[in-house]
């Protein structure tokens, strides 16, 4: 007798809320380089070294709060920890474009880090107690894919709108989303599978079934302690900041980036600006669904980073004056940095148990958050001691090639190959 159907619903009634959810996270947080472009440091009469660091000061509070968020997530509940973060993020968003001096701008950058802490692990928490391994690479992209959707219309819109209100009415018109949000969120979200009204008794018993024999042959650890010691997971914190290192020196300065190497003004720079996450989009598509079709992770990470760090130092060696031939590369450089984040996360729980997942999520992406404040801070320091992207070009080659290394000699083997896709509808929701 073939086994009950894994409800393909799932995917039009789960996805589209966390996508939107994340998306509008990234907005509030990646809209500071807009900003940036678009002279708000002159305006509130900060020097340029202490601008970067203010913007990268968003990691140090993402840093500090994505342990308790996510243990937080994973035993109470999802749904009310997203709701709470929806609300104030989107306030803190706002109020952003309120502020009128640098301790003001201090504050406000560290709480919306604190309030967004939790929302990435809670988020893959989630999605892991909806999908099944052999389905996890696309469901993640498709949460992840809230990155550069986001920043791709956010760098047409937010052009428009600080032509048309200044930068103070961009953070203003871009925060209340979240706030609205919340109460959809509120509204459609359920909290586990066997919570959902829209799913019958046999597709949730079907569901949990499939769910627990995958922990099957599982690494178990006593405590939290435990897993983020071994060493799987002390491999991964140190990958992913220096993948993030690279990431975050790049999205939250490519608009500064482009406007030193033309002359191009605030709207142009937004259209430019979104080229690379349209490639990117398409590039973390493809791979995760290759990744998921082969039931295999590693050989769909490494290379694409490899790939972002060699475009990256061939930035570095093009020099100055090249504005096409560089902005080609960057346009590589953002598609390959972007293209593993499915099958990287996918990676985790196929290493270790459910009761230790979120956990260890939450360790290695608040280790990406000081790759990220490393990144932000030190890109946009470069570009200004220097006067040329070349320095920030080297240092994000130097961290991506790390990043790459580290995954392609780690030893990350799951204990079972990922069963390759034999339905397409059981497994994609077609």
């Amino acid at each position: 007798m073939n086994p009950p159907p894994l409800a393909p619903r799932r995917w039009w009634y789960v996805m589209p809320l966390v996508f939107v959810t994340y998306s509008l996270a990234y907005l509030d947080r990646a809209n500071y380089s807009f900003a940036a472009a678009a002279g708000m440091a002159q305006d509130l009469r900060i020097g340029k070294g202490m601008f970067s660091l203010i913007g990268a000061l968003f990691f140090l509070g993402y840093f500090l709060f994505q342990i308790p968020g996510a243990i937080y997530a994973q035993r109470r509940s999802v749904k009310r920890l997203i709701f709470a973060s929806l609300v104030l993020w989107g306030l803190a968003s706002t109020a952003t474009g309120l502020v009128s001096s640098v301790a003001g701008l201090v504050v406000v950058r560290f709480v919306l880090g604190v309030v967004e802490a939790a929302v990435f692990p809670a988020m893959l928490i989630y999605v892991g107690s909806w999908f099944t391994r052999a389905e996890r690479s696309r469901a993640n992209t498709l949460l992840l894919l809230g990155n550069p959707v986001t920043i791709l219309w956010m760098s047409i819109v937010s052009g428009y709108l600080i032509r048309d209100y200044g930068w103070r009415g961009m953070f203003v018109i871009e925060g209340l989303p979240a706030v609205l949000w919340a109460f959809v969120w509120w509204a459609l979200a359920s909290e586990t599978p066997a919570a959902a009204s829209w799913l019958t008794a046999e597709e949730k018993a079907a569901l949990a079934d499939r769910l627990a024999r995958e922990q099957a042959g599982l690494r178990t650890f006593g405590s939290y302690f435990e897993a983020f010691r071994s060493r799987e997971v002390v491999w991964l914190c140190a990958q992913y900041f220096s993948w993030s290192l690279g990431v975050y020196g790049f999205v939250l300065w490519l608009p500064s980036i482009l406007r030193m190497g033309s002359d191009a003004g605030i709207v142009a720079t937004g259209w430019l600006s979104a080229v690379p996450f349209l490639a990117a989009i398409a590039a973390m598509l493809v791979l995760s669904h290759a990744s998921d079709r082969s039931g295999r992770r590693k050989p769909f990470v490494w290379p694409p980073l490899l790939l972002a760090g060699l475009a990256f130092a061939a930035l570095y060696g093009l020099g100055d004056g090249h504005f096409w031939m560089s902005f080609g590369l960057l346009t590589v450089a953002g598609a390959a940095m972007y293209a593993p984040y499915g099958p990287f996360f996918a990676l985790i729980p196929e290493l270790l148990s459910r009761q230790v997942a979120g956990g260890a999520m939450a360790l290695i992406n608040s280790m990406g958050a000081l790759g990220s404040f490393a990144g932000s801070y030190l890109v946009g320091y470069l570009n200004d001691a220097t006067g040329s992207p070349r320095a920030a070009y080297l240092l994000m080659a130097g961290a991506l090639l790390a990043s790459a290394a580290v995954i392609r000699f780690g030893p990350f083997t799951p204990p079972g190959a990922v069963t390759p896709r034999t339905s397409a509808a059981g497994a994609t929701g077609r």
